[in-house]
């Protein structure tokens, strides 16, 4: 359930970029249209929630109206009672306190049982909204959030907003009429009495006007600073292997505490700033309280006030005591709701330039014909494009090798395809379509990328590999596909888990080892039985051997499928049957591995390059043009390094 709509890309225009997430505009916005930027969500659960509200409201008046009873009592049926002798009377009077009393505490609890469900919704759907939301992002926008910021705007601020719905925008309204209804009551029924704690009213409205001001800016301060703690925990638990390995961790826990410290420097700013606003609208009603108990003394004395009227003056008093000892509180918990409020829809309202077209293309027959026209691309903070006016084709059914220096654009230029970032200039065409008038979901059901980082989630080795399996395939099809690409994968160490391929994987796949890693990134991107694949250096991290088997394998399922494999080594170039040269951003040649060395100076750099690296580092360079022969599966040596020959962890 999203209110905001999304605008679709049109499909004769170039995208504008993203913009970097600033909110100079809704920061201007004044609490309460702040807060009700959350009507969308909480609509559904409004009846629940007025009625909440208004049984709170019949809570307080029952609770205001027992001092009046208190004051006939005094007045009337005591002081009968007093004289006579005869207290039959005043049974009744306490019987109606009684009454007003079990009313109070039946109508609160009517209030936290209709608001609980309802808020507790409200925030589920807040937090799916936002997850929907950001999966729909483009990666441009990822590349600037980080994950804390995002982590805590999803859990802690929307844990705030929950509990301003349940509690804190009930106890502000009930906590406003209640002092207003009651100084009307005190006003009305004590005359100058009354005008004299009214008084004291106006310093509290003035120090609380002036505690919001100040509350605001540093309740965003903190739940920012938050955020960013949140990041450092998140990456020092990611990188725990390398700040161990280089003995940084030190670093990284002074790095650490003094993101900590500089956050509790602020919480104490809020700490003080609310404390000192609960002394205030603590002590001037006492003190307002202290000069009505001598005023009215005085009244009683000259009997312009009777006793009972004296004692429902302070029963008042009681009653409206806690709101406004605990409007401060009330305050705080409201702005930070706002603070809340901006932060989330700071992410809700970052537009996606990267959209589905408003009439999109149905998809032609997939063949796998991927073609770049002169397709220029920018980074949102560079001053210069990383591709200029690529012409790159890759035929149906071919493999493509793209070979370069670090940092020419390679692993860009492929992202490009799937269509994860859109171009600044140009177009890349599927099938003769541009990708940009083709719904994102059918470009990304035909094209599949595995990346040279690979990416697993918290779950068993089944659902990891089929990934981008269609669910609707009935369970057989979905386990020939999962065999099949473990095999292409050389990833039959799964077998050797614990439960095999149910077996789960933990976080990010880290229980396994960097091998083992980018044969199941690799496995995934196979089993998705795409027409057209993107592989960004998939073997890397892999040894001599099972690299020879996973190209072996590779060649056979390949075949029909185009493919582009980014180069950042020289034995994956054996899996081309053309190579691109990729310099400075442009493509200064193709052709076959033979003919770029007779011809291309850059290539046969470039290859140098690699070779010289591949060497220094023990792996393979580029083999001859005859197919690799595939090793035996027991044929000896280690698989990779962490690993036996079956591929089990050692």
């Amino acid at each position: 359930m999203s209110p905001m709509p999304t605008d679709a890309m049109p499909t004769d225009a170039t995208p504008t970029p993203p913009q970097p997430p600033t909110a100079p505009r809704r920061a201007e916005l004044a609490t309460i249209p702040a807060l009700l930027r959350l009507l969308p969500f909480v609509r559904p659960a409004l009846p629940r929630l007025i009625a909440g509200l208004f049984s709170a409201l019949g809570a307080s008046l029952a609770a205001l109206a027992i001092p009046r009873v208190l004051q006939v009592i005094v007045d009337g049926p005591l002081a009968e009672g007093a004289r006579t002798g005869d207290t039959g009377a005043l049974w009744g009077a306490v019987a109606l306190v009684l009454g007003l009393g079990l009313a109070e505490a039946g109508l609160i609890l009517a209030r936290r049982t209709l608001v609980m469900l309802p808020a507790n919704r409200v925030e589920a759907d807040l937090r799916m909204t936002l997850f929907r939301h950001l999966q729909d992002l483009p990666i441009a926008f990822h590349d600037r959030w980080s994950g804390g910021q995002l982590l805590s705007r999803s859990m802690s601020d929307l844990g705030l907003l929950r509990r301003f719905l349940v509690f804190g925008q009930i106890q502000l309204v009930v906590s406003c009429v209640t002092v207003v209804v009651g100084i009307g009551l005190l006003a009305a029924t004590t005359g100058w009495l009354g005008l004299v704690y009214l008084a004291g009213a106006v310093p509290v409205s003035v120090i609380a006007f002036r505690f919001a001001r100040r509350y605001r800016v540093v309740s965003r301060r903190a739940q920012d600073q938050a955020g960013d703690l949140a990041t450092t925990v998140e990456e020092s638990v990611h990188g725990i292997r390398v700040l161990k390995a280089f003995g940084r961790g030190r670093d990284a826990l002074a790095s650490f505490t003094g993101q900590a410290e500089r956050l509790r420097t602020t919480e104490l700013a809020k700490a003080r700033s609310q404390a000192t606003v609960n002394v205030a609208l603590t002590a001037i009603p006492e003190l307002t309280l202290a000069a009505c108990l001598v005023l009215g003394a005085l009244m009683v004395h000259q009997g312009t006030l009777t006793i009972g009227a004296l004692t429902a003056f302070f029963a008042t008093v009681a009653v409206m005591s806690a709101p406004v000892v605990d409007l401060g509180m009330t305050l705080s918990m409201t702005l930070n709701a706002r603070t809340a409020v901006d932060r989330y829809f700071d992410v809700l309202t970052t537009t996606n330039p990267l959209t589905d077209p408003v009439d999109p293309v149905d998809p032609p027959e997939p063949h796998g014909h991927v073609r770049l026209r002169d397709v220029t691309f920018r980074y949102d903070d560079a001053t210069r494009p990383v591709l200029d006016r690529v012409d790159l084709d890759l035929p149906a059914g071919t493999t493509t090798a793209l070979v370069g220096l670090t940092g020419s654009g390679k692993s860009t230029l492929a992202m490009l395809i799937p269509r994860l970032y859109d171009v600044t200039g140009g177009a890349v065409e599927l099938d003769g379509v541009d990708v940009r008038r083709l719904r994102r979901t059918d470009v990304r059901r035909t094209v599949a990328v595995a990346f040279e980082d690979p990416t697993l989630f918290s779950a068993s080795v089944r659902d990891n590999v089929l990934l981008g399996v269609d669910d609707t395939l009935p369970g057989a099809r979905k386990d020939e596909l999962l065999a099949e690409a473990l095999d292409v994968a050389q990833a039959q160490f799964t077998g050797h888990l614990p439960h095999g391929v149910d077996t789960r994987i933990g976080e990010e796949g880290l229980s396994l080892s960097g091998g083992q890693r980018q044969r199941l990134a690799l496995a995934r991107a196979i089993a998705a039985r795409p027409r057209v694949l993107v592989l960004d250096d998939p073997l890397s991290a892999l040894d001599v051997a099972t690299e020879e088997r996973v190209t072996a394998r590779l060649r056979e399922v390949l075949h029909d499928t185009t493919t582009l494999v980014i180069a950042h080594r020289p034995s994956t170039v054996a899996l081309a049957d053309r190579v691109a040269v990729l310099q400075d951003g442009r493509i200064t040649a193709v052709g076959t591995h033979t003919e770029l060395l007779a011809t291309d100076p850059h290539y046969r750099y470039v290859i140098s390059s690699l070779e010289d690296d591949a060497a220094e580092h023990g792996i393979g360079t580029v083999p001859d043009p005859d197919p690799v022969p595939v090793l035996p599966p027991d044929g000896g040596g280690p698989d990779e390094l962490g690993t036996d020959a079956t591929g089990a962890r050692l």
